[in-house]
Formats: C-alpha cells, structure tokens, sequence
C-alpha cells in the first residue's frame, strides 16, 4: 500500500506530495548522506540542492530524467548515483560536480556520454553498465584517475585506441556486450589487474602471458577456440580454464582474486570512495 500511495504522490506536483515522498527530510543530514531510492520520484526537489556540505546523494530507482540546475551548488559531493532512472541524456549540471569520486549511470537509456564529463578529473569509479552504448565514449579515456570502469550490458563491438591512455585503471568489466574478438588495446595495458569479457563473441584469445599485474580475467561464456594463456598465479574463469597457465616472467608475490569480488549491480549501500 505504501509503494502505491507514492507512485500516486509522484504524479501529484504538490509540496504536500512532495513532503510524503521526502518523508519530511528539510534539514542537512548529520552524517551528509541522501538517500532517496526507490521514491517513485519523477523530479529531485531543489532544496536538496541547499545542502552544501552534502557527500553522498543515492537516487536510484525512481523516474528521473532529468536534474535541476540548483544541483551545481553540491561541490562537495563525492558520490552521486543515478542508476535505475530513465535517463536519455546526462545531465551537463552533473559535469559540474568537480569532487566526484563515484559515479553511478548504470541501467538506464544512455547512447553517450557528454563531452563535458572531462571535467570530472577526480572520478575513479564509473559504472555506465546496462545503457544503450554502441561504442565507448571516448571522453572516458581523459578521465586520468579512473580505477574502475563498469560497462557491461551495452552493446559495446570494440574499445578505443585511447583507453591506454588510462594508466591508473586497474579493473574493466565487459561482461554482455558484442565484442567479436578481444579489445587489442587491452593488451597494452599492462596495469590492468581484472578484465571482465564474459558473455561476449569473442572465438580466439590471445596470450595474456606479458600482462604483470593481471590477477584475474573473466571470459567464460565466448564461442571461443581456446584459452587465454597467463602467467603462472593469475586465476581464469572460463573453458579450460583449470590448464596449467604458463610461468610467471617476472618475480614477486601474486594476490589471487576470488569470484566473490566481481561486483554485482549496485548495492543498496554504494562503496564508499577511496
């Protein structure tokens, strides 16, 4: 009854509606934290907009498909996630959070990314996972501090040039999209420690032997003829995956990753930024 009476409210424009949906929430939080999921919201009400120490703003699964110019006055903010929404387009306004940290895009009906997002020189984690990419954005390769792209579940048939451009990425998960063959440039990253290919096209790998840092790739679920060799310690997921992988080039102690630490959607509590 109670998720009926707010998709009811969400309708109705009224600040008495408003309120409801809200439930009352008017002053900053002690612990600088919103969290409106789930709401029905259609609009974010602007006086969230007056909090200005706020760090973390959650709006996830609600109907927004857009933002109100107010939310550029949340320059401290860190966190912003707008997965499960209905957005087309980004929002320009959310380019204008210099502060952000994380990122949430995913599920929604993004086809790009502005090139506005450049701006945001401080994000590390940007998950774009379930939207309408046919290509990756070529803006999120000058994201320079980016640690963690999540892009799966698009329709994605390549990677650019550029992304090796990206020396402080350490985990790519592609995991759904339409790659026919495994992203050349990937192998020219040798920083990356986890690469997701899962459920992908992809018939043939190449070695993965020369990539010192990886620690786990994914590829299981490919119309593939083999198994990407790697060096001794990294753990594969995937067809063949339990063949003896070749020996490691180089010296130094390996951290196995375990399946449990590929990420599932989006938690109801987000990570928190590095």
């Amino acid at each position: 009854m109670g998720n009926s009476l707010k998709a009811i409210a969400a309708f109705v424009p009224s600040n008495e509606c408003q309120k409801y949906l809200l439930e009352d929430l008017e002053e900053m939080p002690v612990d600088k934290m919103v969290d409106l999921s789930g709401r029905q919201l259609r609009r974010l009400p602007p006086h969230i907009c007056s909090f200005r120490e706020l760090v973390k703003l959650y709006l996830s699964d609600n109907n927004l498909n857009n933002l109100p110019p107010e939310l550029e006055q949340l320059q401290n903010l860190q966190i912003l996630a707008l997965d499960f929404n209905n957005f087309k387009v980004l929002p320009l306004v959310v380019c204008t959070l210099k502060q952000l940290c994380i990122l949430y895009l995913g599920n929604n009906k993004l086809c790009s990314l502005p090139l506005e997002l450049r701006l945001l020189q401080n994000l590390k984690t940007l998950w774009i996972e379930s939207n309408c990419l046919q290509c990756l954005p070529e803006v999120v390769c000058e994201l320079s501090l980016l640690k963690t792209l999540h892009a799966g579940s698009n329709a994605l048939r390549t990677l650019p040039a550029q992304l090796r451009c990206l020396q402080e990425l350490r985990t790519i998960w592609l995991s759904g999209n339409l790659l026919s063959e495994f992203p050349p440039v990937l192998l020219d990253m040798p920083f990356l420690e986890v690469i997701d290919v899962d459920r992908n096209s992809i018939r043939f790998f190449p070695s993965l032997a020369h990539l010192p840092s990886l620690k786990l790739v994914i590829y299981d679920h490919n119309p593939c003829r083999n198994a990407p060799k790697v060096a001794k310690g990294v753990r594969r997921v995937g067809r063949w995956s339990e063949e003896t992988p070749e020996p490691r080039k180089r010296s130094g102690a390996v951290i196995e990753i375990t399946l449990d630490e590929k990420p599932s959607p989006p938690p109801a509590t987000k990570p928190e930024p590095e």
